[in-house]
């Protein structure tokens, strides 16, 4: 029976918040970063010009990328400017964190964790090639993936709810649009030196591309003029109208191919579509 498969049952809610401490990749991210912090701090006390080295070959810099140091894009995401700058990342990264990391699994968190400050640091370099002056500064910080967090569980979970200064409650769709809107702002009229906003919106993009069109599959808006013609398209299972013309055809012809697209890619590769079909199964069996 559709209710007996195990990604058809209710599982006991945990809040990922408060559910006691655990090594997840989020906690794992937080200690690498720290022990990079602590090592940078002892440097600028104890050997100046360590961290200067450490700045040339770690931080993401125009003059870096043309020493051919591509590492870059990854190790900026590990550096930090100071203690404010570390710590109001780190607590993004541990409320964000957990709550992506909670929805989607750890190895895929990581992969998009670090596709976030990677296409945040492309973005941010790129400009940084066209307008040096304005985008050719020295970016460091774990903001790009924070955002990109950020806009990852938009995707996922639009209509949730996020204390902003741990009082105002907004929801992640709007808190997402609202940053998206900041840093495009800052990237049109660059009076704000000393934040990569560049990174932060590139962030943000991978973040809802990874969920939507990664794990989600959802292509359609991409590729749908480049499609091939019906004739030569391969014969996919058309979904019909959530009220079906009888429970048993909705049952055969639906649920069980959505149950089975679960079974082999995990529940996070269901369209919005999908996932309608799929709670409607559910209620018609609750009521039945």
């Amino acid at each position: 029976m559709i209710e007996d498969r195990d990604y058809m049952r209710q599982p006991e809610y945990r809040d990922p918040m408060f559910s006691g401490f655990r090594w997840s990749w989020t906690m794992v991210l937080i200690a690498v970063n720290l022990l990079v912090f602590v090592l940078m701090e002892i440097e600028a006390a104890y050997n100046p010009e360590g961290l200067v080295k450490m700045y040339q070959y770690c931080a993401l810099s125009n003059e870096g990328l043309g020493h051919g140091y591509i590492w870059q894009f990854i190790s900026f995401q590990f550096l930090h400017a100071g203690p404010m700058h570390f710590f109001g990342n780190m607590l993004g990264l541990f409320f964000l964190g957990r709550i992506v990391e909670h929805m989607i699994g750890g190895r895929r968190f990581i992969l998009l964790y670090l596709m976030c400050g990677i296409f945040g640091g492309v973005l941010q370099a790129l400009l940084g090639l066209m307008f040096p002056s304005v985008f050719g500064l020295e970016v460091v910080g774990a903001s790009a993936g924070v955002f990109g967090l950020l806009a990852a569980w938009a995707a996922l979970e639009p209509e949730g709810q996020m204390l902003v200064f741990f009082i105002l409650p907004v929801k992640t769709k709007h808190l997402a649009w609202f940053s998206a809107v900041v840093a495009a702002f800052y990237i049109l009229v660059p009076a704000e030196r000393g934040i990569a906003h560049a990174a932060h919106l590139g962030g943000m993009f991978m973040g809802w591309f990874f969920i939507k069109k990664i794990l989600q599959g959802d292509w359609s808006k991409l590729t749908g003029a480049l499609r091939p013609a019906e004739k030569n398209r391969p014969r996919r299972p058309k979904l019909e109208p959530l009220e079906p013309k009888t429970d048993t055809d909705f049952l055969q012809n639906q649920v069980d191919a959505i149950l089975d697209k679960i079974s082999a890619h995990g529940i996070q590769s269901l369209t919005a579509r999908e996932r309608e079909i799929l709670e409607s199964a559910r209620k018609k069996m609750t009521k039945s």
